[in-house]
């Protein structure tokens, strides 16, 4: 195969005409010239060069070469500058992936900064649950993900950058004319009659909710679910029956429910931000995990429920 190096000095040998212009445009030794240039003809089996008492000139082969090499140096030159641009997020892509209510809090923010300072990135945003999201994250079709997890119960697998950007509580959401709308604090156990709206059963935030309600000994009677939060909100609302929902899910809530804090502690949702390590990671990631960290300030000062 043939030395790529090898060609820049043939090239630049042509265009000199000579082997010590070369060199001096090169800074490299008449000597060092004479090397390279032999060595390329062996690896080209035929002679490039016609040497003369005051400079060289292409043969044929050597003037074949030296055209096929100005295409190959130029998109060498290309890929290196394009490089060049995306290590220094002058270009390049990132690819995300986001839940839903991460998806409309902290991405917002976060893309819209991350494009105020680097223009040139362009970015994508995909919106899955974390259990689909974190396959294609370890298959190399995401450069970097939100996820959540409850109690270390991660999503996440194999080698990830895996940054903790906030905890999420969740949040009891009745009905506003429910016997117990009126305290600032409820116990689990005290719903124990009540019906209740959840997402799809599969999902962690419902599993997550039917071990808070075994916890607090009992089987809740869920009556209605959905993955859309606001659905679930506007069934409690319409008073057919209460929820658990994350603090992110509650940017906007409707009238006729009311919010209130569980007692002595809410379950908590990790929301993390996962990319992958080593040379897998793109080099905008970094800067959006940053970023994501300003975004996630941001929301948990923003007054939802405590």
């Amino acid at each position: 195969m043939l030395n790529v190096a090898r060609l820049r000095v043939l090239r630049e040998v042509a265009y000199r005409g000579s082997f010590s212009a070369a060199a001096e445009a090169l800074s490299y030794t008449q000597s060092a010239i004479s090397q390279q240039v032999a060595a390329l003809e062996a690896e080209a089996g035929t002679t490039l060069l016609e040497r003369h008492p005051r400079g060289v000139t292409l043969t044929a082969a050597g003037q074949t070469l030296v055209a096929h090499a100005e295409g190959i140096l130029a998109r060498l030159e290309a890929a290196e500058e394009a490089m060049s641009a995306i290590a220094g997020l002058r270009g390049g892509r990132l690819r995300m992936a986001s839940f839903p209510t991460a998806g409309a809090t902290l991405m917002p923010l976060a893309i819209a900064t991350f494009r105020a300072r680097y223009p040139d990135v362009e970015l994508t945003l995909a919106e899955g649950e974390p259990e689909d999201i974190a396959p294609r994250l370890r298959a190399g079709e995401l450069d970097l993900a939100l996820l959540f997890e409850f109690d270390g119960q991660t999503p996440l697998q194999g080698d990830m950058t895996r940054v903790v950007l906030l905890q999420d509580p969740m949040h009891l959401a009745l009905p506003s004319d429910h016997r117990l709308a009126h305290r600032p604090e409820i116990a689990l156990s005290e719903l124990d009659s009540d019906a209740w709206v959840q997402t799809s059963r599969s999902s962690p935030c419902a599993q997550q909710v039917m071990r808070s309600c075994h916890a607090a000994g009992f089987e809740p009677n869920v009556a209605f679910e959905s993955d859309d939060y606001q659905t679930v909100q506007g069934l409690v609302a319409a008073g057919v029956g209460v929820a658990l929902i994350p603090q992110l899910a509650l940017s906007a809530v409707r009238e006729n429910i009311v919010i209130r804090t569980l007692s002595p502690a809410p379950p908590v949702r990790s929301v993390i931000a996962a990319a992958p390590s080593g040379a897998r990671l793109v080099p905008a990631a970094p800067a959006m995990l940053s970023i994501l960290h300003e975004a996630a300030d941001a929301v948990n000062g923003s007054g939802r429920p405590a």
